[in-house]
């Protein structure tokens, strides 16, 4: 009798540890669940912009990830870099205005290039000539599978006289690097080692 007792008590015993254990992990198992879920609806609230209407009213507006306009990002700062750096009108004023524009927007390279540039007159040359000077960008190749980003641009450069207007390739490449977004570099990218790595003639028309 007293066999069966405890044979009734450890196998009660162990029952009770078995529930125990099955309880332990359900628990955990819930108490896991409910983390994450808690970890991807604060990842998607993230993904949302609650933006004020007139003071009145708020509308939902989806965020996307800032990365994926990046290589948007990066040929719009080459594009723009190109039509303030060659874009040039019979004006000193106007020709350093553009120039420091540009300047900001790529090291040292870019100015290196542009002071060889007025060391040779070229400005001189385009204020007495009463040159005007504009570039049109074709096309702009990326690379970004590795960092620094490559570029190569490819365009078109008018440079517009009194008598003609004579038409010019222009070829060149830089690499990007990410910066600091302000306001005189809005896509916070820095142009390195800038080239140009062909600009002549291709015909002159005349007017």
């Amino acid at each position: 009798m007293n066999f069966k007792t405890l044979t009734t008590v450890e196998s009660s015993f162990k029952q009770i540890r078995l529930f125990s254990i099955l309880f332990i992990v359900l628990c955990t198992g819930i108490v896991g669940y409910s983390v994450f879920s808690s970890y991807q609806f604060a990842e998607a609230q993230r993904q949302k912009i609650y933006v004020l209407d007139k003071g009145k009213s708020l509308m939902l507006a989806l965020s996307q990830d800032a990365s994926l306009n990046r290589p948007v990002e990066a040929r719009e700062h080459i594009r723009r870099f190109h039509e303030l750096f060659f874009t040039l009108a019979p004006d000193n004023k106007a020709i350093e205005a553009n120039i420091k524009r540009a300047l900001f927007m790529a090291d040292k390279s870019a100015f290196d290039y542009y002071k060889d540039l007025s060391e040779k007159g070229y400005y001189n040359r385009i204020i007495s000539g009463n040159i005007h000077q504009r570039v049109v960008v074709d096309s702009i190749q990326t690379n970004f599978n590795s960092y620094p980003y490559e570029m190569t641009l490819y365009g078109t450069q008018w440079i517009i006289r009194a008598s003609n207007k004579t038409e010019r390739s222009l070829i060149t490449s830089c690499q990007l690097v990410n910066s600091v977004r302000s306001d005189n570099n809005p896509q916070g990218f820095t142009i390195e080692n800038f080239k140009v790595l062909a600009n002549k003639d291709l015909q002159t028309i005349k007017r």
